[in-house]
């Protein structure tokens, strides 16, 4: 069993879901921080969602509108994924939320 720290860099070009994040085969991968980070002029409305891919089904576990120019965690707690399971963002306004997503891939 290996674990590896590993960082996803996003940066939402537009306002669909987007995968920001897909657990690999034969891994858990536990999120500590997913750090959010409104650009705009003004607030913004950012969603997490993540899709349990043996449940065929997605969860939102992160709903804020959030002030210009702030930073917020959309992971309160430690999130758990199983292998092919994602984590999608969203928001209101394209091209002004970026970020990183810090979580350890436990593989067996």
């Amino acid at each position: 069993m290996a674990n590896t720290y590993k960082n996803a860099f996003f940066n939402l070009t537009d306002t669909t879901l987007t995968t920001v994040y897909t657990c690999p085969a034969n891994t858990t991968a536990l999120i500590k921080t997913i750090q959010i980070t409104n650009e705009h002029s003004g607030n913004n409305l950012v969603e997490v969602h993540i899709t349990d891919s043996s449940a065929s089904a997605t969860f939102e576990v992160f709903h804020a509108t959030m002030a210009a120019g702030t930073t917020e965690n959309g992971a309160v707690g430690t999130l758990v994924l199983e292998a092919g399971d994602v984590l999608k963002i969203q928001t209101a306004n394209a091209n002004v939320v970026e970020g990183t997503v810090g979580l350890i891939e436990i593989d067996f």
